[in-house]
């Protein structure tokens, strides 16, 4: 191994890092928020990048008949509950009237007109794609909350941790049935390749590490500096405390699922050029991040950074030294971090 496969090997490991350090991001904020471990994180991956092929190749997105029926599901239970509170029913329900009915008929009813018309959804500008994506896909984060999680919001992790398992095989159903087993592979955002110490790197690669890098930005900002932000602190610090201070916990719950779908969405678009996905691929990804949201013993977003980071590099060193056993070494990476944090504490303590 020379200087320059360990910089083509470093590339590749910071690229995949990147993507593993935002799901790492997403589960460990869905878990300090609702104690739920969002095993379905990387259904949203799949999900955002085979819709964004679907529109790439003219095709109705399958996504959008999800959103239809989850929104109509969800307006009907929000609905019924809210009848059952009496008076202000008009006032109460406007919200999930716009998001969870009017908003998904109309993006149907948007790309039934442009398939009527012959209108070719690849031509739009690589933007608008990007934009229709998102919004197709998106959404279903906190329908999902409303239907699976929410229910049951004070249950035990374990059982979160069983839902979320049947949500994941739930959806995985889903994208066989709406996309088929062929994988697909978008364009990249930009064509070209630049030399970095002797070592050529994509476009795509720059696209992937400093967007990625802008969003955890983000997220920072939003934590530290706008009042959603704040007020999901106050929630996964103590929900009850939260509660007090008119926080509602099913707006927190909503709120975090929908950034999560966002994270989750936008990492499937980034990595859609730089390999195939099929309907299944999201687990395995979202596995990954979930390595690196281990090593924070989710609860530190600087450490579910670090340890992706270190998730991707050592994927990719070990692709080149043992590449039947790197999915091996990687998730083998769990156990010294467990044994490790069972060293740390002395006792087991039970939450519930």
């Amino acid at each position: 191994m020379n200087l320059d496969i360990v910089l083509l090997l470093a590339q590749d490991g910071l690229t995949n890092g990147a993507i593993y350090a935002l799901l790492a991001l997403a589960l460990v904020m869905v878990f300090a928020v609702t104690r739920v471990i969002f095993v379905p994180q990387g259904e949203f991956v799949a999900f955002g990048a085979l819709t964004l092929a679907s529109l790439q190749a003219n095709k109705f997105p399958g996504t959008l008949w999800l959103l239809l029926a989850a929104g109509l599901i969800c307006f009907f239970l929000d609905w019924r509950y809210q009848r059952r509170l009496g008076e202000g029913l008009v006032r109460r329900i406007r919200w999930p009237f716009l998001w969870q009915l009017l908003f998904p008929i109309a993006l149907v009813l948007a790309f039934w007109f442009m398939q009527a018309s012959s209108f070719k959804l690849s031509s739009l500008p690589l933007f608008a794609q990007l934009l229709l994506t998102l919004m197709v896909v998106v959404p279903l984060g906190p329908m999902i909350y409303r239907l699976a999680f929410q229910p049951m919001a004070q249950a035990p992790v374990l059982v979160l941790l069983i839902v979320s398992v049947a949500v994941h095989l739930v959806l995985v159903g889903i994208g066989l049935v709406f996309f088929g087993a062929e994988g697909s592979r978008t364009p990249p955002f930009s064509e070209g390749t630049f030399g970095f110490a002797g070592v050529p790197v994509n476009a795509q690669t720059l696209w992937v590490l400093g967007t990625s890098l802008l969003l955890m930005i983000g997220l920072g900002l939003f934590f530290e500096k706008s009042l959603f932000g704040k007020a999901l602190r106050a929630t996964a610090i103590n929900q009850t405390g939260a509660r007090l201070m008119g926080i509602a916990p099913v707006f927190a719950g909503r709120l975090v699922f929908l950034l999560a779908a966002l994270i989750g969405t936008y990492s499937g678009m980034l990595i859609g050029p730089i390999t195939t996905i099929y309907y299944d691929t999201g687990f395995l990804i979202g596995l990954k991040g979930f390595v690196g949201a281990i090593v924070a013993g989710l609860a530190s977003y600087p450490l579910a950074v670090g340890g992706a980071l270190l998730v991707g590099l050592l994927e990719a060193y070990a692709s080149f030294w043992a590449s039947s056993f790197k999915e091996v070494i990687v998730f083998s990476l769990i156990i010294p971090v467990l044994l490790w944090r069972s060293l740390r504490h002395q006792g087991l303590h039970d939450e519930e």
